[in-house]
């Protein structure tokens, strides 16, 4: 018996468009997804994960690594087994599946990282309609790394705001901003000093927009940590964001711990 269902938002996005016209790969991040679905499990909890198409998401390849999880080779190994073989991570819905069953059937959602879901979930109308939902409900919605990108699906014109941020014309994306749900609130995301390293020494490729200033022109209050890559979380009213890789097992604890609070309320 489980105290109640969650929803696990992932992205089936496999390439990110760079500055120049090309593309680099992308996915979900291994921990990102796994250690917070593991310490949900654990707590009691029963997750679903879902997507645009059904069909699972793709791990970055930088991500299938022990050095995620703090070199420890154990650890790794068990989140692979996890992603491999649960059938939780097996078999994943689609996004329009769950919301026609009910999404007041979920005590709270998660948005796992890697640069995917800001292809894909930033602009997708389904993982809109999600976020609306648990905005209004006042329930936990956690997202992490590049994961909080998605907020911005909440909004009626999501691919206008990304179109306008890729065009290089942030004022016209802030006129497509108005009203946003989580204009205000108090959220972190992959800081841009982070970004960097990434482009030079991963992607040897410019991105066309930093999450920080997409969320910023959005309507968010960003606060990112002191220290690039070290853990850091932001809970503002039901909304909980991590900033990086190295944020899951923090994330995961605040997660679970409002999901409790809110059961019980």
């Amino acid at each position: 018996m489980t105290k109640a269902k969650v929803l696990i938002v992932g992205s089936n996005a496999t390439r990110l468009e760079v500055q120049g016209g090309g593309f680099v790969p992308t996915g979900q991040y291994l921990n990102e997804t796994v250690i917070p679905a593991q310490a949900l499990v654990e707590a009691g909890y029963e997750v679903v994960l879902a997507t645009p198409n059904g069909e699972r998401p793709t791990l970055d390849e930088a991500s299938d690594s022990p050095d995620h999880f703090e070199g420890d080779v154990a650890a790794y190994e068990a989140a692979r087994r996890y992603w491999d073989t649960d059938p939780a991570m097996t078999h994943p819905r689609t996004l329009a599946s769950v919301i026609a069953e009910g999404l007041d059937n979920y005590a709270g959602v998660f948005f796992p990282g890697g640069h995917a879901p800001v292809v894909d979930l930033m602009q997708d109308r389904e993982a809109g309609e999600i976020l609306r939902y648990f905005h209004e409900a006042s329930k936990p919605t956690a997202l992490l790394c590049h994961g909080p990108a998605a907020v911005v699906a909440a909004l009626p014109h999501a691919r206008e705001f990304r179109a306008a941020l890729i065009a290089g014309d942030p004022a016209k994306a802030a006129e497509w901003a108005k009203g946003w749900q989580y204009a205000g609130y108090r959220m972190t995301i992959f800081s841009n000093s982070e970004e960097k390293i990434v482009e030079e020494h991963a992607m040897h490729a410019r991105l066309h927009f930093y999450m920080v200033d997409a969320l910023t022109t959005a309507g968010g209050d960003l606060i990112t940590g002191a220290e690039d890559f070290a853990p850091h979380v932001i809970e503002d009213r039901e909304l909980i964001t991590g900033q990086n890789p190295a944020s899951d097992h923090l994330l995961a604890a605040k997660l679970v711990a409002a999901l409790d609070r809110s059961l019980a309320e």
